[in-house]
């Protein structure tokens, strides 16, 4: 069983700076693609940053030139470097995985439980 947990979020003024972190624990070949998404009250969950099967980073438009995603391979962890926040960053912050188990092909997506994440303006 894979999971994931998140850690980093909080409460910031407009125009400051979080950085959140996911680490993966358990059982697995590999992780091929990890990031994060974003779901704020009353709105469909959406992407924010991810690195793809294809090793490259992909953004939503509303973050390009605030957020950063890295990772550390080693530790099985994407971090999310969010600056500039603006209040309608205010949501609750997921990470995904998606994970292949040992002995398979397919993969299979996790989700972390989510950390809330609140700009005041």
């Amino acid at each position: 069983q894979v999971q994931l947990v998140e850690s980093g979020g909080g409460l910031v003024q407009a125009g400051g700076s979080l950085r959140l972190s996911c680490a993966a624990s358990g059982s697995f070949a590999s992780i091929n693609a990890m990031g994060w998404y974003r779901q704020a009250p009353g709105k469909q969950r959406e992407l924010v940053a991810a690195f793809t099967s294809g090793g490259t980073t992909t953004y939503a438009d509303s973050v390009k030139g605030r957020f950063t995603i890295s990772r550390d391979n080693a530790k099985n962890t994407v971090y999310l470097q969010m600056t500039s926040l603006k209040p309608e960053d205010t949501a609750v912050y997921y990470c995904t995985a998606a994970v292949r188990d040992w002995g398979k092909l397919a993969t299979r997506d996790y989700w972390g439980q989510g950390t809330q994440v609140t700009v005041s303006s």
